[in-house]
């Protein structure tokens, strides 16, 4: 101690953490990770922390367990002697693996938001955000035919692994030649029908791989290979046999980005799009406290793969909040969170008020030049019947499913009211000469969810909720904090439950940086405006 103050007079990140926080995590914290016998441990409630300072600095690990020998204060906030000569840093890898298994991620964040909360420093209740980001796999993006050639190779060195002399008897001549070496070192052909030929010429090869590997004299440790069924799924989703030829499936016969490979080297990585942003990956939602005068600490972390849509989120962030004990009051979103089953589920569940714009109604009605919209119906739910602003009443009510699932209300009109009716050009896009029936069609959501989405809709046509709403704003600043500083943007493992533990770690880390910020009295970075902007005129 006396060294370390001695070293630092005005204190550092690490010693304040120690001194403030006091023990953040301890041996019993993860007892559960280690057998009971043999060779004692690395104190695991020490590596913790470690991992939690590695990516505070963004280091290797390499560089973390340097910095456990040599770095006064790590040792000061460790509580280790000067001469403790610290662990390889093998160690560190073998400790991810065992919090991986018992979802430990979460325990060293919870352990970090447990002591912001015993400083006061973080409660429940109040307002909260979130927003998410993409995440780029670790391995390299494919296209899709260095995706299928990747496939068929790294089977082919997995089989050779296993069973040289096996495959030498089987393998074809071309494949040493086609397959020795990787696609992005391949100049593929730039003419279209060339490239197709060689499509399909991969194609055959693999079918060809999978029928010796399945076939009954095959070894059975063959099709027990990770990379075998790897391309057995890849041919499944790429090609198909026609007439005893393979070919290449057609852009909509294949599956679709939540189920299809993106890599056969992080099989868990999916394509992912946001706006005009695709990428191969993981998807990370981070929600923070945003009250005035306090530290904006990360609540909660959600990791995902890229092909899950955002609306699909709320339920299961306020799930993980409400299993903390930090439900907020408000919670701020962007349109990707905000939908009626969203809003009505938070209400209901967590009597959590979910603020966030609505997507703007897609009807045919608001596509085209009618003007009146759902709100222009009056709906009698006792009776199950819509009027009409013609006054003319529905003569269809049925409970049925939308594209996605969800449940819906098929209501119609009868042709008989609406052909005739002189607001017919107000209300129906109709094609003249269309051998369409003439009649107005509405789907709406059930009851609960509908009144909640007129509610939401009134609400946030008001300049008070505009205002207020400028604060989800912020979460930006912390996505972009996550990127610069600590890396956020792409995995460093591979695999789902490997980047949802780099996101755990990377989030406690973003905490304890702002914890050091607000005990040093650092205020939060105002929002940042460029000369340009600030020259336009307001109003």
């Amino acid at each position: 101690m006396r060294v370390a103050r001695a070293a630092f007079p005005k204190g550092s990140l690490a010693i304040r953490v120690r001194d403030e926080l006091g023990v953040m995590f301890t041996d019993e914290h993860f007892s559960g990770l280690f057998p009971a016998r043999g060779k004692r441990a690395w104190s695991p409630g020490r590596l913790a922390l470690v991992l939690v300072l590695q990516f505070v600095d963004n280091l290797t690990d390499r560089q973390a367990a340097e910095a456990v020998r040599a770095r006064i204060d790590w040792k000061y906030a460790l509580g280790l002697e000067l001469t403790d000569p610290g662990f390889d840093h093998s160690v560190l890898c073998e400790f991810r693996d065992r919090l991986i298994g018992a979802e430990g991620g979460r325990e060293v964040l919870d352990g970090v938001l447990t002591a912001a909360r015993e400083r006061g420093l973080l409660a429940s209740g109040g307002r909260a955000r979130t927003d998410s980001t993409h995440v780029l796999s670790a391995v390299r993006a494919l296209n899709q035919l260095e995706l299928v050639s990747e496939c068929l190779r790294s089977a082919l060195n997995a089989v050779a692994r296993v069973e040289p002399d096996w495959l030498r008897e089987r393998a074809l001549q071309d494949w040493f030649r086609h397959y020795a070496t990787r696609a992005d070192e391949t100049r593929f052909p730039k003419d279209r029908t060339k490239r197709t030929q060689l499509y399909e010429r991969i194609g055959t090869d693999g079918m060809h791989l999978l029928r010796l590997v399945w076939a009954a004299d095959a070894p059975q440790r063959l099709r027990e290979l990770p990379e075998a069924e790897i391309l057995r799924q890849a041919w499944v989703q790429h090609f198909h046999v026609v007439e005893g030829e393979v070919r290449r499936r057609g852009p909509k016969d294949r599956p679709p980005g939540a189920t299809r490979l993106a890599s056969p080297y992080d099989v868990q990585a999916r394509n992912g799009v946001k706006g005009e942003i695709r990428w191969d990956g993981y998807k990370v939602h981070l929600t923070e406290s945003c009250e005035p005068d306090t530290a904006h600490l990360i609540t909660n972390v959600v990791t995902t793969h890229g092909a899950v849509s955002d609306d699909r989120m709320a339920t299961v962030v306020h799930a993980g909040l409400a299993a903390k004990g930090l439900l907020p009051a408000e919670h701020w979103v962007d349109s990707g969170y905000a939908n009626a089953a969203a809003l009505t589920a938070a209400h209901r569940d967590h009597g959590v008020a979910l603020h966030g714009p609505l997507k703007s109604v897609t009807s045919a009605q608001s596509r085209g030049d009618a003007t009146f919209g759902q709100e222009a119906f009056t709906v009698d739910w006792d009776q199950q019947q819509a009027g009409c602003p013609d006054g003319h009443t529905s003569t269809y009510w049925r409970q049925a499913r939308s594209q996605q699932g969800a449940p819906v209300i098929r209501i119609q009109f009868s042709p008989r009211d609406c052909k005739p009716c002189p607001r017919q050009p107000e209300c129906i896009n109709s094609k003249p000469g269309s051998r369409r029936l003439v009649r107005r069609e509405l789907t709406l959501r059930p009851r609960a969810e509908h009144e909640t989405l007129q509610q939401a809709r009134a609400l946030q046509q008001t300049d008070e909720w505009k205002d207020r709403y400028k604060i989800r704003a912020g979460v930006e600043g912390t996505v972009s904090q996550g990127v610069i500083a600590h890396g956020l943007r792409r995995s460093r493992y591979r695999g789902l439950a490997k980047a949802g533990l780099q996101h755990q770690l990377t989030t406690a880390a973003i905490n304890i940086v702002r914890i050091d910020a607000h005990l040093t009295g650092k205020p939060h970075a105002p929002t940042r405006t460029s000369p340009v902007a600030a020259l336009c005129p307001t109003g």
